[in-house]
């Protein structure tokens, strides 16, 4: 027979076993870790990602346009003739043309930083730094236009789709996840990336995945949590709390850091007061170097940012961040940048043309600033959304779709080319899957990811474990690259 405890005694033990479950926990996943990833090598050199996240389905047929007169017709037809009523299609004279060899392709007229950094022009004379990734989406395999419409129909229930088309949370989460069928536990395919890179890598008190944009999924791995800043820097803290008027928030901070600096009894207490403890000094530390002179810009790079564009001085704050790299001891930096605002069902032309312009502006004065203080041949941007959007107008604006066009830029991008298949734009043509004009995917974000990760240092025996489903469109051993967009 037993012996009766105390409650005193029983919660005593209940707290050890909430620790010991959460040690074995940690244990499982550490052991999952080591057997699923292969040892990393290379050189310690610098490299930074950096998605922006363009969130709420951005209509990219109106940014990316076929000017060919056929293709253009057809563009024409079926988005509504400018002008018309609900008439969606741009002028084919406003385009901001490409050069070859995407000469017959133009930009939305927005879009003036694009298309120089696209031809290698004006402020990026001689310095082609901007590609095209058409009709990218989520898949899990490659599927046809049959197979999708009759799984639709109910008739190939076991075909596997990517859960919840369509749906702004479940496409966002499959963008980051890189598993469109669902996980159990949710992790992203860049905090995946940082479960391997990070220690052969980095030595810094802080994350390698460092977010810009709040929590996300994207940054989070098996052993990875993202580190989240503000264009202004760390969250901390800190404050000072005199003077006969002292600020709340400061009062608040202060009472929270004494909170911080108590002892506790209590196991699962102590313990999460000293990991916030520990957070705190890692924002601390990096606001230390954030706002030191090595961090600054300079009055030139400051001066390429404008002040009234949120975006633009956001991602002043990753240029910064990445010059202070070494500082932070981190060889590899993953960033995250959300852009929201897309779900254009509604006044589509107006609002997505002040929403370009101001994109547009924001990356033009990134990539400036990269391409000045030296740092372009090592950072990788390229943008996402939640999805495409339809072809057909809706009166007003499109509706949520499926394949979109996406941008890639950097120093090691071969710019000024649309890598991927531009779908056939025809309503109910060979690429449509119908309700509007949803485009079938013909590349598969996968494929996009892994061209990403074999630049910034993912090895071939790791590739399946970052993204589960690589090998359904690719083989991570081939010699050739899954869609050519880095430079050799």
């Amino acid at each position: 027979m037993r012996n009766p405890i105390s409650r005193r005694g029983f919660l005593k033990q209940l707290n050890c076993a909430a620790v010991g479950s959460s040690a074995i926990l940690n244990t499982l996943l550490n052991l999952k870790l080591a057997n699923t990833v292969a040892a990393q090598s290379g050189p310690l050199d610098n490299k930074a990602l950096v998605c922006l996240f363009l969130s709420g389905g951005c209509d990219s047929f109106n940014l990316l346009v076929p000017t060919d007169s056929p293709r253009y017709g057809t563009y024409a037809i079926t988005r509504g003739a400018s002008g018309s009523d609900g008439g969606l299609a741009l002028s084919q004279g406003a385009l901001r043309a490409l050069n070859a060899p995407a000469n017959d392709y133009g930009l939305h007229p927005s879009c003036a930083n694009l298309q120089a950094m696209a031809n290698g022009t004006g402020a990026f004379a001689g310095k082609r730094r901007l590609s095209f990734v058409a009709n990218v989406g989520t898949l899990v395999q490659p599927i046809t236009k049959a197979q999708f419409n009759a799984w639709e129909n109910g008739n190939n229930a076991a075909l596997p789709v990517p859960k919840a088309l369509f749906s702004h949370s479940d496409q966002i989460e499959q963008w980051q996840t890189a598993v469109p069928q669902g996980l159990s536990q949710l992790s992203g395919w860049a905090g995946r990336c940082a479960d391997i890179l990070n220690a052969y890598y980095n030595t810094g008190p802080t994350s390698m995945s460092i977010s810009l944009g709040g929590n996300n999924v994207f940054q989070v791995g098996n052993s990875t949590q993202q580190f989240v800043v503000t264009p202004s820097g760390a969250l901390t803290f800190e404050g000072n709390t005199g003077g006969a008027n002292p600020n709340p928030l400061q009062l608040k901070n202060s009472a929270l850091r004494n909170t911080l600096d108590q002892h506790y009894t209590n196991l699962l207490t102590e313990s999460f007061s000293q990991l916030t403890k520990q957070s705190d000094a890692a924002q601390q530390y990096f606001q230390t170097q954030f706002d030191s002179p090595g961090a600054q810009l300079g009055g030139g790079v400051d001066a390429l940012f404008p002040s009234n564009n949120y975006l633009a001085i956001t991602l002043k704050a990753v240029v910064k961040t990445i010059k202070i790299r070494s500082q932070l001891g981190l060889h590899r930096q993953t960033f995250f940048v959300n852009y929201g605002g897309w779900d254009h069902h509604g006044e589509l032309l107006n609002t997505q043309a002040g929403m370009l312009a101001t994109l547009d502006a924001a990356i033009g004065a990134y990539q400036q600033a990269l391409e000045q203080l030296g740092l372009a041949n090592d950072v990788i941007t390229f943008t996402a959304s939640d999805f495409g959007r339809t072809l057909r107008s809706n009166g007003r604006g499109t509706d949520h779709a499926w394949g979109g066009n996406a941008m890639v830029f950097g120093g090691q991008v071969d710019g000024g080319r649309v890598f991927g298949s531009y779908p056939d734009l025809t309503l109910d043509g060979p690429d449509d899957v119908g309700r509007g004009g949803r485009c079938l995917p013909s590349t598969s974000a996968d494929e996009y990811f892994a061209e990403l990760l074999r630049w910034f240092g993912v090895a071939p025996g790791n590739m399946p474990y970052v993204l589960p489903n690589l090998a359904n469109f690719w083989d991570p051993n081939s010699a050739s690259p899954p869609l050519g967009f880095v430079l050799p």
